[in-house]
């Protein structure tokens, strides 16, 4: 088998491992591999082929994957997710919260709700604002 060949597949290798880890280290492995097989392809001995591997690889590490992940951080911005995405949001009461016990309507679903102060109460039809969630309990507060 070509040795061109075998720097191709370990390229290929290299990127599935960065699908998997997605740390931008083995992805530039694999540039490192293709200098490799760069080298390879113009006749180039092995030793010639290892080190355009070892310098091309790091000189990505070193000069590409600071940017690339710069980049990726910046403009990923932080997502909330699951059900902290309704923590803020106003629904409506549809059963008295108290609380022990109450009901509110936050668009198409119900949810049981409860008021975080003993002394609070929110009758049918009042709009309450949800200020935490835990577990299937909305607790909410006036708006």
């Amino acid at each position: 088998m070509p040795a061109w060949l075998l720097w191709l597949i370990a390229s290929g290798l290299f990127a599935a491992g960065e699908v998997a880890s997605l740390d931008l280290v083995l992805l530039m492995f694999a540039g490192g591999a293709l200098g490799g097989m760069g080298v390879a392809l113009l006749g180039g001995d092995l030793l010639l082929q290892v080190i355009a591997f070892i310098v091309v690889s790091a000189g990505l590490l070193v000069l590409v994957r600071p940017v690339a992940k710069r980049h990726l951080v910046d403009r990923t911005p932080e997502q909330i997710d699951g059900v902290a995405t309704y923590v803020g949001r106003e629904a409506v009461v549809s059963q008295r919260v108290d609380n022990s016990a109450g009901r509110i309507r936050l668009g198409d679903d119900e949810w049981t709700a409860r008021t975080q102060l003993d002394d609070e109460t929110y009758d049918v039809g009042a709009e309450v604002r949800i200020v935490q969630i835990e577990g299937p309990i909305a607790y909410v507060s006036r708006l």
